[in-house]
């Protein structure tokens, strides 16, 4: 019983990873960047979006959104307030977004008016890292008010991404958060990663994170 879970659950990622090959090609063709934006509830994801879609109407580039979500749809009312294409992706019992739902939500966008897709994926730090989207790039966003250790708690998060951001760098001294010891773990888990400190409420830093995404 034991080696049937195992074939099980291989050929479940084996298939989602086949839809991400054809997710990525399916944006290809119709010129989108895809980015998938990961990290916990409140970490500061939708923040991040919000302040990067105007940046990037300022180099003319057109943003939209899939927007995931166990339940409900706050984040992609605020997504859908900047005026840029949005889906809300609510997954209902699955603590993750998979291929098959953003193929889904990819349908309804007007692909051919957009250049820039992020994929805000569910709130979480552990679910998402085994499903493959069709993007390009994953970002990790953690905040200060996690805790510094929130790093060390997750490898597998920071191995399967490029670029890390620790967000609410205003915060950290309130929660004696030390930013060093979670940039330090983000190099122990992946020394190629890109790593950002940023602070919402300014936009300070979030430039260099989309010159980075960009790249």
């Amino acid at each position: 019983m034991h080696h049937i879970d195992v074939r099980i659950e291989k050929d479940v990622y084996a298939a989602n990873d086949r839809l991400a090959a054809e997710n990525s090609a399916h944006l290809k063709e119709h010129g989108v960047r895809a980015f998938d934006l990961l990290g916990a509830i409140g970490s500061g994801k939708t923040s991040l979006i919000e302040r990067m879609v105007p940046l990037l109407a300022g180099r003319g580039l057109a943003a939209g959104a899939i927007a995931g979500d166990v339940y409900g749809d706050d984040d992609f009312t605020r997504i859908a307030a900047l005026g840029v294409p949005a889906v809300n992706a609510n997954t209902g019992t699955e603590c993750h977004l998979d291929a098959h739902l953003v193929e889904h939500a990819i349908d309804h966008l007007p692909l051919d008016k957009i250049d820039v897709l992020f994929i805000e994926n569910v709130g979480n730090m552990v679910c998402p890292t085994d499903f493959a989207l069709g993007a390009e790039k994953r970002v990790v966003v953690v905040s200060s008010t996690e805790g510094d250790d929130v790093v060390n708690k997750h490898p597998m998060m920071f191995r399967g991404c490029s670029i890390g951001v620790i967000n609410k760098v205003d915060l950290a001294p309130l929660v004696g958060c030390n930013m060093d010891r979670m940039e330090a773990d983000m190099r122990r888990y992946n020394p190629e990663m890109k790593i950002f400190r940023t602070n919402m409420k300014t936009g300070e830093g979030v430039e260099d994170v989309l010159d980075a995404i960009l790249k």
